[in-house]
């Protein structure tokens, strides 16, 4: 089943020349339809309830704006998609790459990179190996020349998942064109080009460390002492690569010598695919936080708290994303998580943004509900708009509230704007 013809739902959609429309109206999905407004401003507001919010700080006036969702078509993960979303950022004012003369680019040349993709799942239900393959490529080929490193990882929790004991970077059955090549191999292909590892935080889900300040060195999950107002006890993986690396996914890249972090290295890149939850209605760049905690070490509370907005906390007191992209080459349209060959549907798309709730929010309204309605499945609880317990809109309002309270950009609506 391919994408036919949808309803784009956006405050504004700019086109790769940069013209821009208010209030979308149906469309085919090879065109972008204006209608009546100023295309030549795009002017989108906010829909954040200042109600919810703390008092601005410099961080959260930062933060403040519309958020840009940039979107390519027609890939399969084995061609130049990832090549074509770059240059759409690029083209759009949000670069890819930091140089010289795009200082206010994302990815600098000696950055530590992670990679976050999505692995408790085998078959379509994890992260697609060729896009995976492609954008640590593109990595390597950062126009001033990559002496950082990449970090392939995710956390499956060692529990559920396709055999039930957790994630894998290794999985038999996978989601790429030849259906065998694991993330795994895609770290050891690439591994002449540049330095590169993969690390599954579930080997050391287990286990509760200190940081690397407080001496520890052991690989780990910090936890901290109490929950958040959402239920959530905040968990994050620490940890020494094999280059000998030592990452915190709160505090940055560990300088032993210097007894210091460096939080500007630290650069995350979370991958997720797009697919129905089975809980929690939807799986996208919010849902996939869940993969940076050690939900065992806290009696489940992260899994838990997502409904009450967890991940936002999550979110807001770890390490936010450098980039959002998300995986829509097959999309899950049943039975979630995990999701078997049969339960996909080809999207052939992939979008990117730095803001996870307006990615989760636009690709749930424009790719994942009309492939579910398409299959003949029920859509009621996945609407990102909803207020109602139970639905993807309540918790993904809750995760947007905690995000916008530490000062981030959590958009829907009209403050978001659709490049393509």
């Amino acid at each position: 089943m391919k994408l036919t013809r949808r309803k784009f739902i956006s405050g504004a959609v700019v086109t790769g020349a940069g013209l821009a429309a208010a209030n979308l109206v149906a469309c085919a999905p090879e065109e972008v339809v204006q209608a009546p407004g100023n295309p030549d401003t795009g002017t989108a507001t906010s829909t954040a309830d200042p109600s919810t919010s703390t008092t601005p700080n410099t961080q959260a006036q930062a933060a403040t704006g519309d958020s840009s969702i940039f979107v390519v078509r027609g890939t399969d993960g084995t061609d130049d998609g990832i090549r074509r979303l770059i240059a759409l950022m690029e083209n759009n004012g949000e670069p890819f790459y930091k140089t010289a003369a795009s200082p206010q680019g994302l990815i600098a040349t000696n950055d530590v990179i992670i990679i976050k993709i999505n692995c408790q799942w085998n078959q379509r239900g994890g992260t697609n190996t060729d896009l995976l393959e492609k954008l640590i490529t593109a990595l390597a080929a950062h126009p001033e020349g990559f002496v950082g490193e990449v970090i392939v990882a995710d956390n499956g929790q060692s529990q559920y998942g396709s055999n039930g004991n957790g994630g894998s970077l290794d999985w038999d059955e996978t989601n790429s064109l030849d259906k065998q090549r694991s993330a795994l191999d895609v770290v050891n292909e690439l591994k002449g080009q540049l330095n590169i590892s993969g690390v599954l935080w579930d080997e050391f889900t287990m286990q509760k460390v200190g940081e690397f300040s407080a001496g520890d060195i052991a690989n780990g999950f910090v936890v901290e002492d109490a929950a958040r107002s959402t239920g959530i006890v905040v968990t994050y993986p620490k940890f020494t690569t094999e280059y000998g690396t030592g990452v915190s996914f709160k505090e940055g890249i560990w300088d032993e010598r210097a007894k210091e972090y460096d939080r500007s290295r630290l650069k995350l890149i979370n991958t997720p695919v797009l697919k129905v939850h089975g809980g929690y209605q939807v799986t996208g760049a919010v849902k996939a936080y869940m993969g940076t905690t050690a939900s065992r070490l806290t009696n489940q509370a992260s899994h838990n708290s997502v409904g009450a907005g967890g991940m936002g906390t999550q979110l807001a007191n770890t390490f936010m994303p450098t980039l959002n992209i998300m995986d829509m080459i097959w999309v899950g349209v049943s039975r979630g998580p995990g999701t078997r060959y049969d339960d996909a549907v080809a999207g052939n798309m992939i979008a990117s943004s730095t803001d996870p709730v307006a990615l989760d929010w636009w690709c749930t309204n424009n790719v994942l509900i009309p492939l579910v309605e398409e299959a003949g499945r029920d859509i009621g609880r996945l609407n990102p708009d909803a207020t109602d317990s139970g639905t993807f809109g309540r918790w993904l309002g809750l995760s947007a509230s905690e995000l916008i309270n530490a000062g981030f950009k959590a958009n829907r609506g009209d403050a978001v704007k659709v490049y393509e």
